[in-house]
């Protein structure tokens, strides 16, 4: 037996290996549904289009420009700063084209095509819109395309998905994590401007099918701390001066209680999903700070992330944003991957010339099928944007959950229907909610 199972290993990493060397690539899929998907999972009515667009936000501080042993600049050093965004999009039924989307792995060297649903410049649907806007950020480093499984999912559900590269930030531009620390929540709301203008430009391809007024912000970790500080939770006065922050004071643009970050928050953002946040766990938020978050949110996390941690981090900014509703939900024994980043691609397997190592552990986890996690977040944020863009509030069924699943009791009759005592998770099979947390509080609530 253990010889057989070498043998098929050995087997399937050659084929990896040859299709490599050969030019000739594995396919990997981000659309997976597995048969014991949560029923929100699934993906929409609409067919998806995609499409790729710079945008260019100018006048920005140049912290790579500041040179912390330097005296002060009179002036800070500013530049145009390009942000490549993905669109994905409803669109037209029937359109013909590439579903592969050509994205740069962990080490920044290696491309790959991940395979979707989503058509390279289909026509977006003109009849149905104007359609909610959700911006995705990525973490650090990352790409674009990470969260790629759960944005064309949603696309496909009657919204619109601007997911950014956030330079300094990316496997091919990353640089010094003080640019990370003070762009990220000033990216994510440019983009919102800039839909804004795209959706009020009769030339553009999405004119008047974008609804900015009604947005949310998908962040992942670094992207999630972004996400914390746009909802209106800002950095201490401490972090302003670590030695990682930006040099001479200016991330205190995002400090709460400034001027600056009092005035951050957007109203035409309703909601944001944070995955993973990073920034209590290193002393960038706290209790006071957090209290500031005004958009109700929902965190996702794994209870073993040693990254962006549980307890003293995401479990902490999510008990701590007192003044909104927020949900937690937790994947028993998950790092800090959980559910965000695609399933690994066949070339995530191998030696990357370029780090010495694999670029698996990128997208993977020790613990959970990727492809369940995948599931799951897109059954959930479907629920929750559902919720509060489109204020549907028959998604509360899949949202008022008895906190552990593994306490729900599946009792169901004959006919299908379920009996008094059933209080298993609403849009699980029976014997799929298993490992999982899930709690919702309302504002003014606090864990108990």
């Amino acid at each position: 037996m253990s010889t057989s199972i070498t043998t098929t290993v050995a087997f399937g990493m050659a084929v990896i290996c040859t299709s490599w060397t050969t030019g000739v690539q594995a396919q990997n899929r981000i659309d997976t549904q597995r048969p014991d998907a949560p029923e929100l999972a699934a993906y929409g009515d609409y067919e998806i289009g995609t499409q790729a667009i710079t945008l260019t936000h100018p006048g920005q501080v140049d912290v790579l420009a500041l040179d912390p042993s330097a005296k002060p600049p009179d002036e800070l050093p500013t530049y145009d700063r390009a942000l490549p965004v993905q669109l994905w999009y409803p669109a037209l039924s029937g359109a013909t084209g590439s579903k592969a989307l050509n994205v740069f792995l962990r080490d920044g060297t290696t491309e790959v095509e991940m395979i979707g649903q989503a058509t390279e410049s289909a026509a977006p649907v003109v009849d149905d819109g104007p359609f909610p806007l959700v911006i995705v950020s990525h973490g650090y480093p990352g790409n674009r395309f990470l969260l790629s499984h759960l944005a064309e999912n949603i696309a496909s559900k009657g919204y619109i998905v601007a997911s950014i590269d956030h330079t300094d930030s990316t496997y091919r531009t990353q640089a010094a994590f003080g640019s990370t620390l003070r762009n990220r929540p000033l990216d994510q709301l440019f983009v919102l401007n800039e839909m804004a203008r795209l959706n009020n430009n009769p030339e553009s391809f999405l004119s008047k099918l974008i609804d900015t007024d009604n947005s949310a912000i998908v962040g992942y970790s670094m992207g999630g701390y972004g996400a914390v500080i746009t909802a209106g939770g800002g950095v201490t006065a401490a972090s302003v001066d670590f030695a990682y922050s930006p040099p001479f004071g200016t991330l205190g643009i995002h400090e709460s209680g400034s001027d600056t970050h009092n005035a951050l928050p957007d109203p035409r953002i309703k909601t944001a999903i944070a995955f993973a946040p990073w920034g209590r766990n290193s002393g960038f938020f706290d209790a006071a700070g957090n209290a500031g978050i005004q958009i109700p949110m929902l965190f996702v996390a794994g209870s073993d992330d040693d990254v962006s941690l549980y307890e003293e981090g995401v479990r902490a900014i999510w008990n701590e944003a007192v003044n909104v509703d927020r949900a937690l939900l937790t994947f028993a024994n998950a790092n800090h991957n959980a559910a965000a980043p695609f399933p690994a691609p066949a070339e995530s397997f191998l030696v990357s010339p370029s780090l010495g190592r694999a670029t698996f552990d990128h997208y993977a986890d020790a613990v959970w099928d990727t492809v369940r996690m995948n599931n799951i977040a897109q059954h959930f944020t479907t629920a929750w944007l559902d919720r509060y863009l489109k204020s549907n509030t028959s998604r509360d069924a899949f949202l008022s959950l008895i906190p552990d699943s593994n306490d729900g009791v599946f009792s169901a009759n004959d006919d299908g229907s379920f009996k008094d005592d059933h209080t298993y998770w609403t849009g699980f099979q029976d014997r799929s909610a298993k490992g999982l947390m899930f709690e919702w509080l309302r504002s003014g609530e606090g864990a108990q």
